[in-house]
């Protein structure tokens, strides 16, 4: 792993599984893992930590138990090319126990939560534009997942 940051995420029993599905949603891979000794108190074969990759970022998945949760204090942002995309990993994420929240934010079934917003709604907040940009997140603000074109819409004055 050569990345000098390296997001490690907390699980209780489910770092493997959560591992491969977000390699499922987000293309990746499982890199590496580790399974707790066998005299650390836990099954030989327990998992420790996994090691994976997603778009190019590594991650790890600890299986630290119980003690800990996951809060919207901390998300993870995701680029997404177009409104497709975006819908795409909106379905995947708030399936089987995820959920969706206010102004694009999403829980998946592990309670990881995800922002998901386009490139061209990023390059929007980028512009300066003072104006478009709080036309833009007046509509946002009623949203639950992003419409990204009423979003441009708003962001240009002009009516979705």
């Amino acid at each position: 792993m050569s990345d000098a940051i390296v997001p490690c995420l907390w699980f209780d029993g489910q770092a493997l599984e959560a591992a491969r599905f977000y390699v499922s949603v987000f293309g990746g891979s499982v890199d590496h893992v580790s399974h707790y000794p066998a005299d650390a108190g836990a099954p030989g074969e327990r998992v420790l930590l996994v090691e994976f990759t997603l778009r190019g970022q590594s991650y790890q998945a600890l299986n630290g138990g119980p003690h800990f949760q996951f809060n919207e204090a901390v998300s993870l942002s995701v680029a997404c090319e177009d409104q497709a995309e975006l819908d795409r990993l909106f379905d995947a994420l708030t399936a089987d126990g995820g959920a969706d929240g206010p102004c694009g934010w999403v829980k998946d079934r592990y309670g990881l939560s995800w922002q998901l917003v386009t490139r061209g709604i990023m390059a929007n907040y980028r512009s300066g534009d003072a104006a478009g940009i709080a036309r833009m997140m007046q509509v946002m603000m009623t949203m639950r997942k992003l419409d990204t074109v009423a979003m441009q819409a708003a962001f240009e004055g002009e009516a979705a």
